[in-house]
């Protein structure tokens, strides 16, 4: 288990991470979400020890991060984090020499990687002739060659077309499977509903919602309403406690203040005529994010 408790980071007087605590169980993918500078890359900087933290513990298996643990772990950065001259093979090569892995190994994994990933063939290519989504692919290499306990992915589908992000979400649900410990973080918020079980968004690094994410859906109380048949807009906007209402091409989109107001809207709708759809929604993840981080920012 990776728990993360009471971290604080300060760059000089500005506070970057404000008392931020979570856990992480075998197996368990975990998403940590906020806008730019939010505080997502100092935190894993912290985890991963490059950063010291001012407070707080971040213990893997009842230890520190350290060297003796570092092994274990596997990072991909936001930034291109490869070095441009070296080949394919050589960058392998070398990330996993600093892994302490045999080069037999690691020979071995990366072909296995390479044929999973469509990239044999540039295997003894130098990075920089690679295109953006081909050395996201190797990044992403690089980061699981060592087959991590802990694996770190800061927005892992940058520059990928949909087959190819398609082809990581495959590998990451592997990776789940075997126990690993997955932070996941991007800013493409349907990936996170896919993946992520529990999650924490930030607002200037402070926690400001956090939990199981099927918790925070059920919990959350403005939900939407789709609705598909002969009514008029302008009288489901007049119902006390609908929010808004928007034609999404044939289907109109309710979204209504709580869970209570279903009742108000299917009492017109029941008088309605050809309604071939009434259906409620939980709020998608994008939503609520969108009013988590909106209202932290006006208090």
């Amino acid at each position: 288990m990776l728990k993360v408790e009471h971290i604080k980071k300060y760059y000089g007087n500005f506070l970057a991470v404000d008392d931020l605590s979570f856990s992480i169980k075998e197996g368990e993918i975990f998403g940590l979400l906020g806008v730019n500078g939010a505080g997502k890359t100092t935190t894993f900087r912290v985890i991963l020890g490059l950063l010291d933290k001012n407070n707080g513990t971040v213990l893997l298996d009842g230890k520190p991060i350290d060297y003796s643990v570092t092994d274990k772990i596997g990072f991909l950065t936001e930034e291109r984090s490869l070095l441009l001259k070296l080949t394919v093979k050589e960058q392998a090569l070398f990330y996993g020499a600093l892994k302490g892995m045999e080069e037999e190994v690691i020979l071995k994994r990366l072909d296995n990687l390479l044929t999973r990933f469509n990239i044999s063939s540039y295997k003894d290519r130098k990075i920089k002739e690679l295109s953006k989504g081909n050395q996201q692919k190797v990044q992403f290499i690089m980061a699981i060659l060592n087959e991590p306990k802990l694996l770190i992915l800061d927005e892992p589908f940058s520059g990928l077309d949909p087959i190819n992000a398609e082809m990581f979400k495959e590998v990451i649900r592997e990776y789940r499977d075997r126990g690993c410990m997955i932070i996941f973080s991007s800013h493409q918020l349907e990936h996170v509903e896919q993946f992520c079980e529990k999650i924490v968004v930030l607002v200037n690094g402070k926690s400001v919602l956090s939990g199981y994410l099927k918790d925070i859906k059920n919990d959350y109380r403005k939900k939407n309403i789709r609705i598909l048949g002969d009514v008029s807009q302008k009288e489901l906007e007049n119902i006390p406690g609908v929010l808004k209402v928007t034609k999404d091409n044939l289907e109109y989109l309710v979204s209504i203040k709580d869970i209570n107001i279903v009742s108000k809207v299917f009492k017109y709708v029941s008088k309605c005529l050809n309604i071939l759809k009434f259906e409620v929604e939980e709020p998608s993840l994008n939503e609520i994010f969108i009013n988590v981080v909106g209202e932290s920012y006006e208090k």
